[in-house]
């Protein structure tokens, strides 16, 4: 069977570059403007994407200084977001270590349900002090704690997702009954983490439950996308770092009793469009001569775990920096940050414009042609199911890689021409919609 490429578009208030907000084309109120946020999703839709995306976490992060700040609440702005389409997949993050299992699963269904079986869900554990501290704890829970919360917290979803079965309504006018009891499984869970004892108060959604996503790739964060995930979004800089991923994560899947094919490996690109490579190359330079590095030093120091006023500018970075074990945090990021700085010899100001873009996914500038080249190799060789687009400036990057990218990909065979008979996400996505748990005979795909 022939291979699609997977296309999610990654949708981050102006743009993902840090100075994308203080271009003259941007609007720096966009952040909050269901407006902007239609507009690319229709785009992204034209462009017959999967799915959208959108990233969040139960803090304030990083202050308000250095670009828009705060974030409409992402299953909010999405269930906005299925009224204004009609096919394109609407995945939210949403943390285990700050949410409870009812809640949270309740509201992703409602989701699925208002879309038509269009919701995904980015499962992160969250790192860091400052949201640990808004939910009264004194420090971040311990890496591995966070998955193994992370773990219970997943099994009490989907006992949840499963508590009706799908022929639970009976809807019986002429007897006056409206649903079948004996086909409400209340989960009746007690785990490490969780106790929850009754069904779900909304029935089973269109696709089962939502697509289940997941962004990390420490070994905590890969053996628990073996077990669950169904697309993983990554970062990685180079091809054979790329391959290396993917062989393993999908190894890995395999060896936890599932097919491989059904865990999609999307990594990030940040693509710099122009019609010549030296325009998108100006493009480039144009953005990081907007960054303002004082936020980007102190980002650095937070991310590596160094003392205010360590790094400096013009320097690399210090040698004896903390190893991985030591790191409480984003392992996975910090590790290819550090890879990247120590493999290319850069210094601090060179990091932090290597950075600003996609934050360690990697940057693409070149013509139409050039991305399409580089997605397709990745794509054919062995390192990637599809691609989470992170465009440096929105709504121009987004529409940019739809009219000029997009075209060249379908020309290539690479990419649908339209959406077709397929209607949910997990169908676009190449998946079986799940059986319940809870019934004799599995639901077929």
């Amino acid at each position: 069977m022939t291979r699609t490429l997977h296309l999610n578009a990654f949708l981050m208030n102006t743009g993902h570059h840090e100075a994308s907000w203080r271009l003259a084309e941007s609007d720096p109120h966009a952040h909050t403007d269901l407006a902007h946020y239609v507009r690319l999703a229709r785009a992204a839709e034209r462009g017959t994407f999967d799915s959208l995306f959108l990233a969040d976490g139960p803090h304030l992060w990083g202050g308000v200084a250095q670009r828009p700040a705060g974030a409409l609440e992402p299953l909010t702005l999405l269930t906005a977001l299925a009224t204004a389409t009609e096919h394109i997949g609407l995945i939210a993050t949403a943390s285990t270590s700050y949410n409870s299992p009812y809640n949270l699963a309740r509201r992703f269904a409602s989701l699925d349900i208002i879309s038509g079986g269009r919701a995904g869900w980015n499962i992160v554990t969250t790192a860091g002090a400052e949201a640990a501290r808004n939910f009264g704890l004194d420090a971040e829970p311990a890496h591995a704690e966070r998955y193994a919360r992370a773990a219970d917290f997943l099994d009490v979803a989907l006992k949840l997702w499963d508590s009706w079965e799908d022929d639970a309504v009976v809807a019986d006018k002429a007897a006056g009954v409206w649903g079948d009891d004996a086909k409400i499984h209340p989960p009746r869970h007690e785990g490490p983490y969780f106790r929850v004892e009754g069904a779900l108060n909304v029935p089973r959604s269109p696709q089962g439950y939502p697509l289940l996503v997941q962004a990390g790739s420490s070994e905590d964060g890969k053996a628990f996308a073996a077990r669950y995930a169904e697309a993983v979004f990554t970062a990685q800089q180079t091809l054979p770092d790329a391959r290396a991923f993917y062989a393993d994560l999908k190894a890995r899947t395999a060896a936890a009793g599932r097919d491989p094919d059904h865990v999609k490996v999307l990594p990030g690109i940040v693509p710099v469009i122009g019609s010549t490579e030296a325009e998108a190359r100006e493009q480039e330079r144009l953005l990081e001569d907007h960054i303002v590095h004082r936020y980007g030093v102190d980002r650095l120091e937070r991310l590596l775990q160094l003392a205010p006023g360590t790094l400096e500018l013009d320097a690399r970075l210090p040698a004896d920096l903390p190893s991985e074990d030591a790191v409480e945090g984003a392992k996975s990021r910090y590790t290819l940050v550090v890879g990247l700085a120590r493999r290319e010899r850069l210094t601090v100001r060179q990091l932090i414009g290597r950075l600003g873009g996609g934050r360690g996914h990697l940057t693409f500038a070149g013509t139409p042609e050039q991305i399409a080249d580089a997605i397709g190799t990745w794509f054919t060789e062995g390192a990637a199911d599809g691609f989470n687009i992170m465009p440096p400036v929105l709504p121009s990057g987004l529409e940019a890689f739809v009219d000029h990218v997009v075209p060249v990909l379908r020309a290539r065979g690479l990419l649908r021409t339209s959406y077709g008979p397929r209607r949910t996400l997990r169908e676009r996505y190449g998946l079986p919609r799940p059986a319940n748990q809870y019934t004799a005979t599995p639901v077929s795909a």
